[in-house]
């Protein structure tokens, strides 16, 4: 089985803290992993990493091949393009219509000069409208952002990464602020995105959606894997010991 992502040993200090501390993970291609834990775990940094926007301290980390940290300039753009990163902030540009912002996933594989062109006359609409659809999205093409909900806007971010169509989806807690049907939604169509050969790391915030079709789990606790396994295999006493008290759980009412 190929390794969509490999970690060995890998450290992150900042300002003297470790906010990871001695990970070794190997993440396979076709596998739809969570990640789990208290805020302040480690989750995020690890997705950077992941992502090419960090760099460890010590320790290797392997993305689709490449070693993530030696990569520059052209290399490391490439990179960036295969692997789709869906942030906690959605990052939509407010003064773009819906269309314009989920076609901005496409950037990557346009010119310079139809990248452009599009900000002008919108390309591949056809693209932005079906990402938007299966996200219930498919009215507001024309929106702006400023008319949408805090969960219509995170749901554009997700369409966009549709459009880019990348060989890695990362997800940092995409269906925060979701409610429990919405959340699975999103992450169905994450999934689909992520049909194998593709990999799937998505942070989660609400554990109730463990059961959404993940293979499996990694929990971070202090910047260390504490536990690495099945779906099934995180029961109630577990959860309570990885948190330290009762584990966040999805909004049961929509956005």
């Amino acid at each position: 089985m190929t390794a969509a992502v490999e970690f060995a040993a890998a450290r992150v200090v900042v300002d003297g803290r470790p906010l990871l501390d001695d990970v070794s993970l190997r993440i396979d291609a076709g596998q739809r992993v969570a990640l789990i834990g208290p805020s302040g775990a480690g989750k995020t940094t690890l997705l950077r990493l992941i992502a090419g926007l960090s760099r460890p301290t010590a320790g290797d980390v392997r993305v689709l091949g490449h070693r993530a940290q030696d990569l520059r300039g052209r290399a490391l753009r490439h990179l960036r393009r295969r692997v789709g990163f869906l942030h906690q902030s959605d990052n939509l540009v407010p003064q773009l219509r819906v269309a314009h912002n989920v076609l901005m996933g496409r950037l990557g594989h346009w010119s310079a000069w139809r990248s452009l062109w599009s900000l002008l006359r919108a390309r591949e609409l056809d693209r932005a409208h079906s990402a938007l659809q299966s996200l219930e999205l498919g009215e507001r093409l024309w929106a702006m952002p400023d008319e949408l909900s805090g969960g219509e806007q995170q749901r554009v971010a997700i369409a966009r990464m549709i459009v880019q169509q990348p060989d890695l989806v990362l997800a940092d807690e995409p269906v925060s602020a979701l409610d429990v049907r919405l959340g699975r939604d999103v992450l169905r169509a994450l999934f689909e995105l992520a049909a194998p050969p593709r990999a799937a790391v998505v942070s989660l915030h609400a554990i109730d959606l463990l059961d959404a079709g993940f293979d499996r789990v990694v929990a971070l606790r202090d910047g260390r894997i504490v536990h690495d396994d099945a779906p099934s295999a995180f029961d109630r006493e577990r959860l309570l010991r990885l948190y330290g008290g009762e584990p966040p759980t999805a909004a049961r009412v929509g956005p």
